[in-house]
Formats: structure tokens, sequence, C-alpha cells
């Protein structure tokens, strides 16, 4: 199933590089569609039935997409997945199309901890550094936890960078485990 899941989400990427169209206007309207699908038991019965005729749930797209003002390349998207039986997978083609579009962007992104609110300065030098280390534009998304008493945990992709204090109090117990 990940290789259809990929095979889609490639194929809108191409789609929106390739047309040179906004990638993150149609990428939140495609969030957007998802969203709206996974809220509304309705529309989601209506999309996944398969004894609905698919011209009947091309109208219904139709009308959600006239009234949401969703773009024709977000709007023709859901249609090839309801035409193809694949709407079931939207929400999973929608998160690896967005990671897609930040691979060829060169987009990364980062979940990064704090033990407090920074200040917009030192969020930009954070994601700066962030930049260098990545070689990637990084879109952050922040969150607080005072357990790690100082510092930073950033988290981009698989990789973990701990600058947190409570991290270096933890590297610094294990080096004096293994010489004691």
């Amino acid at each position: 199933m990940a290789s259809v899941i990929s095979t889609y989400a490639r194929a809108f990427a191409d789609v929106v590089t390739n047309g040179r169209l906004d990638a993150a206007k149609i990428l939140a309207e495609a969030q957007q569609v998802s969203a709206m699908v996974e809220a509304n038991k309705e529309l989601r019965e209506v999309w996944r039935t398969p004894s609905i005729p698919a011209e009947q749930k091309r109208a219904v797209l139709d009308a959600i997409a006239k009234k949401a003002g969703f773009s024709r390349p977000v709007r023709n998207f859901v249609a090839v997945l309801i035409d193809k039986r694949r709407i079931k997978l939207l929400s999973e083609i929608v998160a690896q199309f967005a990671q897609e579009l930040n691979q060829r962007l060169g987009f990364a992104d980062a979940e990064i901890t704090t033990a407090r609110d920074l200040s917009k300065e030192e969020r930009s030098e954070l994601e700066g550094d962030l930049e260098r280390v990545t070689g990637k534009k990084i879109k952050a998304r922040y969150a607080q936890d005072q357990k790690i008493l100082g510092g930073a945990i950033a988290r981009v992709g698989s990789t973990v960078f701990d600058g947190s204090v409570k991290g270096q109090l933890e590297r610094i117990r294990q080096v004096l485990a293994v010489s004691s």
C-alpha cells in the first residue's frame, strides 16, 4: 500500500512542480480537503461507497470545491482518487505529498521543544542554526516542556539535536558511570 501512496503523492508533486504552481497554497488546500473528509462521516461514506457512481461523487466534489474555492489541480487530484477508488488513502497521500514537496523544494520540518517560550529573534537564530546544519530551509513547530530544564531539542526527520540541559546532564552521568 505504501507504494500506491507514494506513487500518487509523487504524481501530484510532479503536477505542482512542473506546472510551477504555488506549492504552499496547493498543499494547504489538499490538507483542508483531507481534514474535511476525516471530520465528515457522511462525506467519507459517500466517497468510499463503491455502489455510488463516480459521477455523483465528483458532483459532490465539485460543489465542495466551488464553495471552498479549491483550485483546479486540487479538485482534479481528488477526482482522480475518487475515480481510481483510492479516496480512502487521501490523508496518507496528502501527508506523503507534503513530504515530497518539502524534499523537492529543499525544506525540512523541525519539531523544536524548549523549556520556555522563545522570542522571535531566538526562534530565528535557532532555525538559522538548523538550516546551516541540515542544508535545508526549516519549517519549525514549537512546543514547550519544562522537564528539559533549559536549551532546546530539535527533531529534523529522524535526526535529533539535543541541546537541552537535561540531555547534557544525562551525558555527563553516562561518562561518570563509565569512568567509575
